[in-house]
């Protein structure tokens, strides 16, 4: 337990990666820095019912894979959205059925869990059918770039290192991306966002 107290609280992820090797029970604070954002993200991509499991998935792997991890990239963020984009990826009908109910429905579960009122919901109800069926309608990759800078919060070269591809991929899928949302909602694009 001498590794314990080797580094403060405040460490870095990739200190507690690191750490978490040998002292498996660090990589507990790695989960609780990062398993609610990772959450919404999962249930912003695929809806309530698949978001325990493909959180918990998000983790084990992780987990599993800690003594391969960067340790000089103190954000660990970005890791963890990949593997949970990987997953999602493996949900890919799931996520295009529940978008489709939520273009129907107008219910975002999301909001729906941090409701401030029926009214606010009924008023944004149609706005968000109108973009649960543009986002149905995007490939995949467009999907996942908008939906790791608009829901995940990461920036573009954050994404780029997420999924593997080059910054310009990035910048063009998401171009293409918010160009079809806003299509989709007569000009209006509820995911722009200055340059990250």
């Amino acid at each position: 337990m001498e590794l314990l107290s080797e580094v403060a609280t405040g460490a870095g992820d990739g200190e507690l990666i690191r750490l978490s090797v040998d002292a498996p029970e660090r990589f507990a604070e790695v989960f609780d820095r990062y398993a609610r954002d990772v959450h919404g993200y999962v249930v912003r991509r695929l809806g309530p019912a698949h978001a325990d499991d493909v959180v918990a998935e998000t983790f084990l792997i992780a987990f599993r894979r800690r003594a391969r991890y960067d340790t000089s990239r103190e954000n660990a963020r970005p890791w963890l959205y990949g593997i949970a984009t990987n997953l999602v990826a493996r949900h890919h009908r799931a996520e295009k059925r529940f978008l489709r109910a939520l273009e129907r429905t107008g219910v975002d579960p999301v909001a729906a869990a941090f409701d401030d009122g029926v009214v606010d919901r009924v008023a944004a109800g149609a706005q968000q059918r109108a973009l649960a069926g543009a986002l149905a309608g995007l490939s995949r990759g467009e999907r996942d770039v908008l939906l790791l800078i608009a829901w995940g919060g990461l920036g573009y070269e954050e994404v780029a290192g997420t999924l593997g591809i080059a910054i310009g991929t990035v910048r063009s899928r998401l171009h293409r991306g918010r160009a079809k949302v806003r299509a989709a909602l007569g000009g209006a694009d509820p995911t722009a966002d200055t340059d990250k």
